[in-house]
């Protein structure tokens, strides 16, 4: 059989076969490595996976790529990220190293307020191409699929605005990007004093527009004392449910208030950050299958000492995801590698498990774990190739960029020559 590509003589081929659904508990340290692996790839999908003298046999190649001596990998999957954005805001980093909390800079004018503006004032195409040139960046970092938040517009107006540079960096960029709603994201500087009557435009207005463009595949919210309360909170969600959209939130991120619980109330597909869930919380997330995605990249950004309780997540039986939160405020971090090391540093998950959500795991959390997140016959050709001798080498070389090589649906996207 005649076949477009073949990556042979991998020392670790991480295939992360594995049941079809979420990987929970013991099964997230299983990442069924074949030593001395191949893949034949066709069409952009993944032909066969096997031993490198049996796959040999099998294919005439057009295409061969020599992994000797590396691993080889499903690409990242990030599913947690805010790429579209004006202006930096490293000025927010020096305060908060000054002593000012993330609340406190958001009380005063800063953090996502103060992103409004650029946002609102860009053209389009001002947005696409930086959002462009950061997301090139990502994707060099080994991340194939990625999503996207609006959320920094917070009109009616900016948010279709950002929506719409998400659909043309898709369709643009050789990577699988996403959409999500986040009109919920804060209260806009105009309604700070008036939050009902934007609650009202954004699931009055807002969303049924949003809905009716078919723009974004979810709809999150910032659930959090200084913003979105419960009661706030499961409002919109419902309402958003409704018009067909499916449900993220970002909860109990700093305060323990509810969030995991009210995820698991209205059916969300996935409950993020998550630094303060409670028990009941997390054992409610994981009667109902609710995806826990953990960003420790934002508590390292935001100086904060509590990490979110990934051990106690995994032994509840929950699915534990990993994403950046790439964002222009409180992390502004592009690579997941390095949150695959603060996750095995700082919330003491182990490699194997690190690894896991941040790729078969992570698909699910997009719903998209039957097409990418592990190296199976019939899925993407998304794959990695790292300059590294073993898999446990990923969070332990750390600031710098593993990735040698990455694939998607069967192309070579980014190489480090």
């Amino acid at each position: 059989m005649k076949v477009d590509l073949m990556i042979k003589n991998a020392r670790q081929l991480l295939t992360i076969t594995g049941p079809n659904r979420p990987r929970i508990g013991k099964e997230m340290n299983e990442l069924n490595i074949i030593k001395n692996g191949a893949v034949t790839i066709d069409r952009g999908k993944i032909v066969d996976v096997g031993k490198t003298a049996d796959i040999q046999k099998k294919y005439d190649v057009e295409k061969v790529i020599n992994a000797a001596g590396k691993v080889v990998m499903p690409g990242f999957v990030d599913p947690h990220t805010h790429p579209v954005f004006y202006q930096t805001r490293e000025n927010e980093f020096e305060m908060r190293i000054q002593g000012k909390s993330y609340v406190e800079i958001s009380q005063t004018g800063g953090g996502i307020r103060s992103s409004i503006a650029g946002v609102r004032n860009a053209s389009e195409n001002e947005l696409f191409l930086l959002s462009k040139k950061r997301i090139e960046k990502i994707i060099s970092c080994g991340t194939t699929t990625l999503e996207a938040k609006s959320g920094y517009g917070l009109s009616i107006e900016s948010e279709i605005k950002m929506l719409q540079v998400i659909k043309k960096l898709n369709e643009k960029l050789p990577i699988d990007i996403v959409p999500t709603f986040m009109g919920a994201h804060e209260f806009p500087p105009e309604y700070k004093d008036n939050r009902e009557e934007y609650i009202k435009i954004l699931t009055e207005e807002m969303l049924p527009e949003v809905a009716k463009l078919g723009l974004a595949e979810y709809c999150d919210i910032f659930t959090e004392a200084h913003v979105y309360d419960i009661n706030q909170s499961r409002k919109i969600l419902n309402h958003a449910k409704k018009l067909g959209f499916k449900l993220r939130l970002h909860a109990d991120e700093i305060e323990s208030i509810g969030g995991a619980e009210l995820a698991a109330e209205v059916g969300a597909v996935s409950a993020d950050h998550l630094g303060a869930a409670s028990d009941d919380g997390i054992k409610k997330m994981a009667e109902v299958g609710v995806i826990a995605t953990l960003l420790p990249g934002t508590i390292f950004s935001l100086g904060m000492k509590k990490y979110a309780r990934a051990r106690a997540m995994i032994s509840a039986g929950v699915p534990v995801v990993l994403a950046t939160d790439y964002n222009p405020g409180s992390c502004n971090c592009d690579n997941m590698q390095f949150i695959i090391t603060l996750a095995c540093l700082q919330m003491k998950m182990t490699p194997a498990e690190a690894i896991t959500a941040a790729t078969i795991n992570a698909a699910y959390a997009l719903e998209r774990g039957d097409q990418v997140g592990s190296l199976e016959t019939g899925k993407l050709a998304d794959i990695l190739i790292l300059d590294m001798p073993s898999y446990q080498f990923l969070p332990y070389h750390f600031g710098s960029n593993n990735v040698e090589i990455v694939v998607k649906k069967g192309k070579i996207i980014w190489t480090q020559n």
